[in-house]
């Protein structure tokens, strides 16, 4: 070991850790407008969406990969493209079905508070990584992020709500599966972004795309056979219009900003952006019913934001012997 590697790293690590904060709040900032999606197209079902999106996300991909996809293609291996295929179907297909269930059947707010357990998920799982911060110290992070999802499913749940509790309880289920589903996801994408040679993070989103576009043309047939309801033009035209808006701002946009940040922090730290996600959800779905937040709810986004803050700091004050090896 020399001693001019700690003056030099030390500077270069936080600068990097606050980039890939910044690129984490990002694309929680873009992915939140997710949850407006199935409010603003509820005319059609969420396979509907689903496929809908993730057209527009492959054909995108396709288009912005197509000058220089013989050469991306030779770099690429069997193991690339099986990583690429579970990744597609976990994150993108069933994760956003399930999602846009949940908010059909649930609300947006109890959506939110489910998957505000990801950050909870995705970092337990993290600690047992090789040089992640030991457990105990993110413990005090763990618990706010747990709050502030507490509280926040508190007041979604105590709400009135329309729907039958049946109906309730089947939008939990979904949002729980959702959870399931991303998890998977956050923590297959982060490692593999960790072992990619040769491919940036952007063009591995991009790759993502190309495969869940090729996935959702196999379910179009399933879509057409359990399509019961007739849509005129309008309805075709606003459909369309917000499948490329999620398609360009979460999938392209929100995507890419993920990959570099999973690329800069370690997984512990991972977990902890999904809480800007959360953060925003819960924000643009105040705005979409025109009201303040709760005291509760408020409450709650105090919660998220010190866990957030209490993980970066446990990552910044543990001494490096104290990482695992």
């Amino acid at each position: 070991m020399t001693s001019t590697s700690p003056a030099h790293t030390v500077p270069e690590a936080q600068a990097n850790k606050a980039l890939g904060v910044a690129c984490g709040a990002g694309a929680g900032a873009l992915w939140g407008l997710v949850f407006l999606a199935p409010e603003l197209v509820r005319d059609f079902s969420p396979l509907q969406l689903s496929i809908g999106r993730y057209l527009c996300y492959g054909a995108l991909a396709v288009l912005l990969l197509a000058p220089r996809w013989h050469a991306l293609v030779c770099r690429l291996s069997r193991t690339h493209w099986l990583s690429l295929s579970w990744l597609a179907l976990a994150g993108n297909i069933i994760y956003y079905i399930l999602l846009a269930s949940a908010v059909h059947m649930g609300g947006i707010a109890m959506t939110s508070l489910v998957i505000g357990f990801l950050p909870v998920a995705v970092t337990v799982i993290g600690s047992r990584d090789d040089g992640a911060v030991p457990f105990k110290a993110l413990i005090p992070s763990l618990m706010l992020s747990a709050g502030g999802a507490v509280f926040i499913g508190w007041e979604a749940l105590a709400r009135p709500s329309a729907g039958s509790a049946t109906t309730q309880l089947l939008g939990l289920a979904c949002a729980v599966g959702a959870l399931v589903s991303w998890t998977a996801f956050a923590v297959g994408n982060a490692r593999s972004l960790k072992q990619l040679q040769g491919i940036s993070g952007h063009d591995w989103n991009l790759l993502t795309g190309v495969v869940t576009g090729a996935q959702s043309l196999l379910l179009l047939p399933l879509a057409m056979l359990l399509q019961s309801a007739h849509h005129d033009a309008n309805q075709w035209a606003r459909f369309a219009m917000v499948s490329l808006g999620v398609a360009l701002i979460a999938s392209i946009a929100g995507n890419a900003l993920w990959n570099r940040m999973s690329r800069l922090l370690p997984l512990t730290l991972v977990g902890q952006m999904i809480l800007f996600e959360t953060v925003f959800a819960l924000i643009y779905g105040l705005v979409w019913e025109h009201r303040l937040p709760t005291a509760l709810e408020a409450l709650a986004l105090v919660f998220v934001i010190s866990s957030v803050l209490a993980c970066l700091a446990a990552h910044r004050t543990v001494p490096a012997a104290e990482h695992h090896a």
